[in-house]
């Protein structure tokens, strides 16, 4: 069994400050005002354009623009981000990937929940002791997990039977592509005080992350 931390990854190319984004953007919203005329070169005009158009609320402009991000996570959490509707995904999959064979190493991969406890608000004022306790106790439970799986790969069941025994914290990839729009819409639902641990155990650092990259676009999102 091997234990990793949850993550993501941009895969979407992004200019320096987001400037091309940005640029694009204006671009298409000025379309609406016939103002193409106030379009400069250097990107300012963009920037103040699309603050504009954030603040004002106007913002299907900026669903001209996508982004796709790999997150690495536990299926818990996968089963949340699917839901956000004007997306589109890929996932790993348990029905056709076999953790038996050779190629993934002959075992599972879970996602670590040490980072999820630190954020549960309901535990992480725990003892030291106690929280080692919970974690011991999780991990005999995803090693009993490994075993039973594979031990049914070996009596000849298939993956997509044997994944029954597979715990919500076995690690997936999931790739979302989504508008700036909805990833606006996403950030503010999954940051949020009331969302799960471990899906803000991935948020946060990834809303930090497009503050640097695409400023303008999510600066206004406080985490």
């Amino acid at each position: 069994m091997n234990i990793m931390r949850a993550g993501f990854e941009i895969l979407t190319p992004i200019s320096h400050d987001g400037i091309d984004e940005m640029k694009h953007i204006e671009r298409i919203g000025r379309v609406c005002y016939k103002s193409e005329d106030r379009i400069t070169e250097d990107g300012e005009s963009a920037k103040k354009f699309v603050k504009m158009l954030i603040d004002r609320g106007h913002e299907a402009m900026i669903e001209h623009s996508s982004l796709s991000v790999r997150f690495t996570v536990d299926r818990g959490v996968s089963h949340e981000l699917v839901r956000h509707r004007i997306a589109s995904f890929a996932q790993e999959s348990t029905r056709y990937v076999n953790y038996s064979l050779d190629k993934y190493s002959n075992e599972i991969n879970v996602i670590h929940i040490e980072n999820g406890i630190t954020l549960d608000k309901k535990m992480n004022n725990m003892d030291a002791n106690t929280i080692a306790a919970v974690i011991e106790e999780w991990e005999r439970a995803m090693e009993d997990a490994e075993k039973h799986y594979m031990k049914m790969i070996d009596l000849g069941a298939t993956p997509q039977i044997a994944r029954s025994v597979l715990p919500s914290s076995t690690k997936t990839e999931l790739i979302i592509t989504a508008n700036y729009r909805e990833w606006r819409a996403f950030f503010k639902l999954r940051i949020s005080a009331a969302a799960h641990p471990q899906m803000r155990e991935i948020t946060m650092p990834l809303l930090d992350e497009l503050k640097k990259r695409l400023p303008v676009i999510f600066d206004d999102i406080e985490t």
